[in-house]
Parts: C-alpha cells; structure tokens; sequence
C-alpha cells in the first residue's frame, strides 16, 4: 500500500473552482458584489451559467468505486478499516502518493456509518517514526453523493493549503465526510458528525498506510474548522495521548443568528440555506424542510441538493435578486433548534492546544463573529492561539496562513508550548476605564 504511484501533477487540473466553503455567506448581508477567492494569475473561476458550472465539476470528477460501498459493519468498531485501495487520479506534489480508505465511524447521534476518505503520502522516504500526521478537515463541498472531495482530481483544496502539506512532508488524512462519497445523507455542518469523521479516519489510516507516524493534528478550513473545535472537546473524553492540538480557520459563527439574516432576500448564496436544511434533515429525518424553506430556495432544494455540487448549486441561484428564503417562524421547529444547538462552540472545555486563525475581510465567516467566540472560550476557561489577518477574505486566509499553520503543527511535535492569546483577546473585549 506504500508503493509510489505515478501521480497527475498539480498545472493538469484547470483552477476552474469556485471557493466559498461554509455557506454563512454575508454578502446577502452587506449587498457586495462577489469577489474571487483567489487574486492571483490564474484565479479560480464562479460559473457563468447552469451549463459552465456542469462542465467545471465534470472536469475534476472522479468515477466512484466499489470502496465507496459500505459492507456490513457487524463486528467491527469505530475507527476500523473496511477498505483501501491505491490512486493515482489525484493532482498531487511530484513523487507523493494517494490511498483510499473506508473505515468505520459515527454520525451525530453515535449510530455506525461508513466513512471515505484519502491518505496523502509525501514524496522520498519517511523519517524516523514516520511521516508527521495532519487530519485534514475540509469546507464546503457539496451535500451530494458525489461531492466527496476524494472524487475530484484536486481533493476540492488543492493548493488551497492542501498541497502544500503534502509538499513540505505532512502525511495528510482526508475525510471526506460521512454521506460524501458513501450512501447516506450528509449531516451538513454538524460539529459532532464531523468531528467524529475526523478523529475516526486516523486509527484507519494507519492501518491502511505504512509509515505514519503516531502523533497527529487537525487542520480544518469553514465547515472543517467547525469540526476542529468538535475534535478538540471530544478529546477531553478521549485522552488520546498521540492528539497534538487543532486549528480552526475561518470555521467558527453563530449559525443561528446568520441563518436569520441570510433569509431575509434571495442571492447568489441562497442556495447554502437548502445545504443546512439538508443537514437539519439529515440529522433529523422527520423534518420537513418546507418548515424552514420558503420562496425558490424551497422549490429548488431537490435539485441542488442531488444533482451537483457547489458550483452547481451556486449558478442554479446566481440571477436570483430579492424574495424570501426563510419561513418566518423557522426558528420553531425542534429539528432546527438541535441543530443550531449542537454546532454551538466557545461554550465547552477542550484539550490540547487549539489555534483560531480569521481573515478581517471573510465575506462568509465574519470575523467580528470568529473573534468574539474564541473570546467567549478564553472567558470559559479555554486557552488558544488567535490570528488574524487584515484585508484577507475566507479562503485566502486558509491559503496565506499556510506557513503558519504549518510551523504551529511543527512546534506542536517539538514539544514547545503553544502560549496563550486570551489575555490579550480579553482585555480588547473589555471596556475600557
């Protein structure tokens, strides 16, 4: 399973993506116009039309295999793997190599699913106790089948702070999320499921993959910082003594109260409200979205929710101007105020070391909302690194805080402390005298 494998080099895959993850976009909000993501030469592209953002997903799809298939999981336990093969259909670093897996882990509510997911392994030869370990924990990619990122060629990142693990010596494990990929609904933005697709990938991976070393961290990006923080206060109970720490970039908001906001007139990020009403479902099977869904957010949501992923569902919304999205008494259903409950972070302990990274001018996590509740954690107790970057939207802050990240992982394995930001946090948020 270790054998290097001829790989597709990243200039093989057009940036033709799209990139905003989470989907608590506020440019419903402020009235801005859409910004690309990425200023640099080559930026990635939104979809013009319904047809453009069909042929964007076509061009990295990926035909799914029978490891997307889960067995019966009878007699097996969390964190177990049930699959792996080799690829070699990924746009990875020069001489690194990809392994799928499937592996045994838990939804929200602690019930047996099957996971997918992909190991990246570095180019040359391991070091001594092997290839430092990164969980990778994605954003947005869809709520479809067939949004795994390990069905695209550019695992939905690239180099989008993706690759660059892979290039300078992070073995990466990918989880794709339970329901991306494998039968099942996805359980959209949910701290707990993901958190659990997380944590379970990494005992699966060292079965799969030789040469891993044992320690581990956890990077997650929007919906995947969301699962960073479950990550880290799961690990209060478990006590895994190879756990490092957590960072969450740009993956912490009151989803309540941006829900509200959001459903106030219909816009290009409208169709992010059908992906949490798929999640509430998901989570909840007797919910009926019409409870939450109003107006073409409602008669669309089948749609988008199935047929593609984000860019599809970003084009089927992109002329849409005013119109209500959000029933006005969404508030009231049992299944929404779970879900807004159990994605409430700041509030509980965790362990290890945790690192909160926000770019000043996120259009889709408000950084006003990432900072005050990493604040709130410093109050309850939490001690975190915090890091902000002026000017930088939602997803350049994954890609320029990469060094940063990475030489915060690499401390994290020499054994040096992390420090503690919240004094400085609290004092900002204290009025002054």
């Amino acid at each position: 399973m270790t054998s290097h494998l001829s790989t597709v080099t990243t200039t093989h895959v057009p940036p033709v993506r799209a990139r905003w993850r989470l989907g608590l976009c506020v440019l419903a909000l402020t009235g801005a116009a859409a910004v690309r993501a990425d200023d640099s030469a080559a930026p990635l592209a939104y979809p013009k039309s319904v047809a453009d953002a069909v042929r964007m997903e076509k061009a990295v799809a990926l035909p799914r295999s029978d490891l997307y298939e889960t067995p019966s999981l009878a007699g097996t336990q969390p964190g177990d793997l049930l699959k792996s093969e080799p690829s070699s259909a990924y746009a990875l670093p020069a001489g690194a190599h990809a392994v799928r897996i499937l592996y045994h882990s838990k939804d929200a509510e602690g019930r047996s699913v099957g996971t997918s997911g992909v190991v990246l392994i570095p180019a040359g030869s391991p070091p001594a106790g092997g290839w430092p370990v990164i969980a990778w924990a994605h954003g947005t990619s869809g709520v479809a089948r067939q949004c795994a990122p390990s069905l695209m060629k550019d695992m939905e990142y690239g180099e989008e702070g993706l690759m660059p693990m892979v290039r300078a010596g992070f073995a990466v494990i990918a989880t794709d999320y339970h329901g991306l990929g494998t039968s099942g609904a996805h359980q959209y933005v949910n701290r707990l499921a993901q958190a659990h697709d997380v944590i379970f990938s990494v005992p699966a991976a060292h079965k799969a993959v030789a040469n891993l070393a044992a320690r581990w961290t956890v990077i997650g990006h929007s919906q995947g910082g969301l699962a960073a923080w479950g990550v880290a206060e799961q690990q209060v109970a478990l006590k895994d003594p190879n756990y490092l720490g957590a960072i969450s970039v740009a993956g912490t908001a009151d989803i309540g109260d941006l829900l509200g906001l959001m459903g106030g007139s219909a816009n290009e990020a409208t169709f992010y409200l059908t992906y949490m009403a798929f999640g509430v479902k998901a989570r909840t099977p007797s919910f009926d979205v019409s409870q939450m869904l109003a107006g073409q957010a409602l008669a669309r949501y089948p749609d988008v929710t199935s047929k593609g992923c984000w860019n599809y569902a970003f084009a089927k919304f992109m002329h849409d101007k005013g119109g209500k999205s959000l029933q006005t008494d969404w508030r009231r259903s049992a299944a929404v105020q779970t879900w807004v409950s159990e994605n409430v972070v700041g509030s509980k302990p965790i362990s290890g070391p945790f690192f909160v990274i926000g770019g000043e001018g996120d259009n889709t996590v408000p950084y006003d909302s990432l900072k005050k509740i990493a604040t709130q954690a410093c109050r309850a107790g939490t001690k975190l690194n915090f890091r902000s970057y002026p000017g930088l939207d939602h997803d350049p802050t994954m890609a320029e805080s990469s060094p940063v990240q990475l030489q915060w992982v690499r401390d994290r394995i020499a054994g040096k402390p992390a420090g503690d930001d919240c004094p400085s946090l609290i004092a900002a948020d204290s009025p002054a005298k």
